[in-house]
């Protein structure tokens, strides 16, 4: 198990929806924020499934959820400056046109490293995530390489890393302290409109504060179990390629 990479001066976060990224690397985001690396969030689908109210304002929850993965990304230690490619939640594809947003992403803005789903995960429910990652993958191929997309007329850019997360088989520990992981809580709670479906917290309840409490320590006991593959008390894991 390799443990931190150099602090890279530019990383991108791919990811399907908003939350995600927070979810999948949001401490590993603040700490290398905090030591002066420029994060960047790139969100593929628009988010406008991610409601248990049958009769909500999509297009408002839309606007909400941009609004929302902004301040997520400001919590992180980022500018708040996302790239929302905007494609239908849930009905995101890993088709040549999506490829080409995300190859010209990576190329304006040359992250040293990428973030992503893994898309190979086993047993994955959700098609928007094997969709993500695949594009993640596809489009670092893609920037890459000079011949790819010439009509962007960008330069070609390789990173020297790709750190996938939600991993089967992980071989890289990127370690959290405290203050990441309060980062990391702060992000994920930003996203405000998903405290009921995705954090089972009900503002409404009375036990809203246990609630929010136990949605806290799973966080933790997460960074905790990934920490532990390597020896750390707190991090968070990934399959790492870095022959790119």
């Amino acid at each position: 198990m390799n443990v931190d990479l150099p602090t890279p001066a530019r990383a991108l976060a791919i990811a399907a929806h908003p939350d995600d990224v927070e979810f999948g690397c949001g401490a590993t985001l603040a700490r290398w924020a905090a030591a002066g690396c420029a994060i960047h969030h790139l969100v593929c689908t628009d988010g406008s499934k991610g409601t248990w109210d049958a009769e909500a304002d999509i297009a408002a929850l839309v606007a909400t959820r941009q609004a929302e993965q902004r301040d997520a990304s400001r919590a992180l230690g980022g500018d708040g400056d996302v790239v929302f490619l905007g494609w239908p939640d849930g009905e995101l594809d890993s088709g040549l046109r999506q490829r080409w947003q995300v190859a010209y992403w990576i190329r304006r803005l040359r992250p040293d490293v990428v973030l992503g789903h893994d898309p190979w995960k086993r047993y994955r429910l959700h098609p928007d995530h094997r969709h993500a990652g695949f594009l993640t993958v596809d489009g670092v191929v893609a920037a890459r390489d000079p011949h790819f997309f010439p009509e962007q007329a960008l330069p070609h850019h390789r990173p020297s890393a790709l750190l996938l997360f939600e991993a089967d088989e992980p071989d890289h520990v990127e370690t959290a302290d405290e203050a990441a992981l309060e980062r990391k809580l702060a992000a994920l709670e930003a996203h405000r409109s998903q405290l009921r479906s995705t954090m089972h917290v009900d503002a409404d309840d009375p036990a809203a504060v246990e609630q929010l409490d136990a949605f806290r320590r799973r966080v933790r006991d997460r960074l905790a179990e990934h920490g532990a593959l390597a020896g750390e008390p707190l991090g968070e894991a990934f399959k790492a390629i870095t022959a790119l």
